[in-house]
């Protein structure tokens, strides 16, 4: 099943089921994502069993299939990205089988083709191509397994920074904020049965594809997760309940042959060449840029959509 999310005029929008083509969509039975995730056991059937799609979709009238969340909790799941990154700023890895995660700000996801306002392009704009799950409400203590059942959709996700000023915020011992601004997300959110073999130990096993200024950038797959979306979960609801709409993020993609399949984020390629050659030559995002993301199944397929954003100044 893949759900997206209508714009109407209000903050929220409004929930649609898509076609499995995505060309087309049928109204829901609830007003907004966020109220089926509230009820999901009682309106997923009923979602699910939508199977006449009347109204032709343009994807590009679409929000965020969740245009504000409760909560946005992102993660750093992907070694090769940490190890990387720990070498170039000089630091010592850090020795612990806990998932790294941090909270950002949810009040707001961009859509897919949204334009994304920045005040200056000398602060470091940067894209993060990631996967997510939005889960229904998770009870405080619920282990990884039991976390399974919990994850009710995946998501694709475009996670910006502004790198100037993460190093600085890192430095004070407290968390981002002016370094990580809203987010945005493709189009479609799917339940895990939609990705059929690609999803797998709660890992969304997909090549995810990245282009800047229409120049692919990076095409690395899902699967070397460090940690898998249970294991995120479970982490996240150690001490506290998980509001039903609460989104978490994997992290930047990332594989160990980066050098070969490219990457998902600036910052990793500039990382590269100091380590390499001493020096970064790729320079951050300015005004006018463009961003396109789109995870492929072996087959060509699109589960999610596209992000394909341009970057402006505020």
């Amino acid at each position: 099943m893949r759900l997206a999310t209508m714009r109407d005029g209000t903050a929220d929008g409004r929930l649609v089921v898509v076609a499995p083509d995505g060309g087309a969509y049928a109204p829901a039975p609830v007003g907004t994502l966020q109220q089926a995730l509230e009820q999901w056991d009682q309106v997923s059937a009923q979602l699910a069993a939508i199977t006449d799609f009347p109204e032709a979709l343009d994807q590009a009238q679409l929000a965020a299939p969740l245009p504000r969340a409760w909560q946005w909790l992102d993660g750093s799941a992907f070694a090769s990205h940490g190890a990387l990154m720990d070498k170039v700023l000089g630091v010592e890895p850090l020795k612990t089988e806990r998932p790294l995660m941090y909270q950002g700000v949810s009040d707001r996801f961009y859509g897919p083709h949204d334009d994304v306002r920045f005040p200056d392009e000398d602060l470091g704009i940067d894209f993060e191509g990631e996967f997510g799950v939005i889960v229904d409400a998770v009870p405080m203590g619920t282990t990884a397994e039991e976390a399974f059942k919990h994850i009710k959709l995946v998501v694709q996700i475009n996670d910006w920074s502004l790198r100037k000023l993460a190093g600085p915020e890192m430095k004070t011992g407290f968390g981002w904020v002016q370094a990580k601004p809203h987010c945005s997300m493709a189009p479609f959110a799917v339940t895990p049965d939609e990705l059929g073999e690609a999803w797998k130990n709660g890992r969304v096993c997909l090549n995810l594809l990245v282009d800047w200024n229409g120049k692919r950038f990076g095409a690395a797959n899902g699967e070397p997760m460090g940690h898998g979306f249970h294991e995120l979960v479970a982490h996240a609801a150690r001490t506290r309940d998980l509001v039903a709409g609460t989104v978490i993020g994997s992290g930047t993609v990332s594989n160990e042959n980066f050098r070969e399949i490219g990457s998902s984020c600036i910052a990793e390629r500039r990382g590269i060449e100091i380590v390499d050659e001493g020096a970064p030559r790729t320079d951050f995002m300015r005004f006018g840029d463009s961003v396109r993301m789109e995870a492929v199944t072996p087959t060509g397929a699109s589960p999610f959509g596209i992000i394909e954003q341009k970057v402006i100044k505020a």
